[in-house]
């Protein structure tokens, strides 16, 4: 029941991510999705399986179609934020369902900018992680410039893996 807001800054993709509601840490930001329709989609099938919350922006005149677009890549139960006017008078965060959100938006017209924030795709469970996958996804976050143990962490999290124990063998490669 308490309101959130965000005060101006340079970044309205960080603002409405730290107001979503949805998990701040780690995202990816997308920015506007292409308008044609081929590449958008193709690019939103890629981006099922992502675990981190996603950013993008949007249009008010293209906001129905992505709308459309993210429940039919995502499923209608994931959850999203759409933040309109950040730090401006109208400023609005709504919180719903892609279901909700195309429910809304089919009643109710899109007005000014909006960051859409995204939660997602739930982690997979169930499938049985080896250590030598685990140290194998530590090493190429590790190649990404994460420290190592902050790689181990990230991994244990995910994987359910000792985090000592991916540190440790990836410190034997």
């Amino acid at each position: 029941g308490v309101e959130v807001r965000a005060i101006p800054g340079c970044c309205a993709a960080v603002n409405a991510l730290a107001v979503s509601g949805l998990p701040t840490g780690r995202f990816t930001f997308e920015g506007f999705l292409t308008v044609n329709k081929k590449s958008r989609r193709e690019h939103l099938n890629s981006l099922k399986g992502e675990t981190r919350t996603m950013i993008f922006h949007e249009a008010p005149h293209k906001l129905r179609t992505t709308l459309n677009d993210l429940t039919e890549a995502f499923g209608p139960d994931r959850r999203i934020s759409l933040c309109r006017e950040l730090t401006k008078l109208h400023e609005e965060v709504l919180r719903f369902t892609l279901a909700e959100a195309v429910s809304y938006y089919e009643e109710n017209a899109p007005k000014g900018e909006y960051v859409l924030v995204v939660a997602g795709a739930a982690p997979k469970t169930g499938a049985v992680v080896t250590l030598e996958d685990g140290v194998a996804q530590v090493l190429a976050l590790k190649e990404q410039g994460m420290r190592l143990k902050d790689a181990a962490k990230e991994v244990a999290e995910h994987t359910g893996l000792s985090k000592n124990e991916l540190y440790a063998a990836a410190l034997e490669r």
